[in-house]
């Protein structure tokens, strides 16, 4: 058994795409997926499967839209790889809710940057990192790339690594 973390994008983001996290979990649970969870109301379900990483994503994408009407991405992740992800950050002495990594399953490329102040990137295996140095609030950084993936800051990374990691 594998402990998982499903990552929907644009999810309870400025009023789009409303899914409450209980329906979510209940939803996963209805799909056979074990300990079901949500971690804050950004889309983060956490469960354990012994499923793979495709069979998961297609699945609960179709539900999703079945469940909802409404096709929503979803990028699956294990616990092992977002515990490497937080690992592999290349600022652990920034505060982690000031660098996020850029999940996406497509290739990734930091072409196209624009409107770059303080912020720093960084390409990882299948993430770009993103320090943001001032705060986001004031960010006008555009990166291409982030729009066929989902971000979440270092400490949710932390959290969803640590409570996925518990169901293994």
């Amino acid at each position: 058994m594998t402990g998982w973390v499903a990552l929907l994008r644009a999810v309870n983001v400025g009023g789009n795409n409303k899914i409450p996290m209980a329906d979510l979990t209940a939803l996963a649970t209805r799909l056979g997926l074990e300990q079901a969870r949500t971690y804050i109301a950004s889309g983060n379900l956490i469960f354990a499967s012994e499923l793979g990483e495709n069979v998961l994503r297609a699945v609960l994408e179709q539900a999703i839209a079945a469940e909802w009407g409404k096709p929503i991405g979803v990028l699956v992740r294990s616990a092992e790889e977002l515990a490497d992800v937080t690992a592999r950050c290349p600022w652990p002495d920034r505060p982690g809710n000031r660098v996020v990594a850029v999940f996406s399953d497509a290739a990734l490329s930091l072409d196209g940057v624009r409107h770059q102040a303080d912020e720093v990137l960084a390409l990882g295996r299948r993430e770009i990192f993103i320090d943001y140095g001032g705060g986001m609030a004031d960010s006008r950084l555009v990166v291409p790339a982030a729009k066929i993936g989902t971000a979440r800051n270092m400490n949710s990374v932390r959290k969803l690594a640590e409570l996925a990691g518990a169901l293994a």
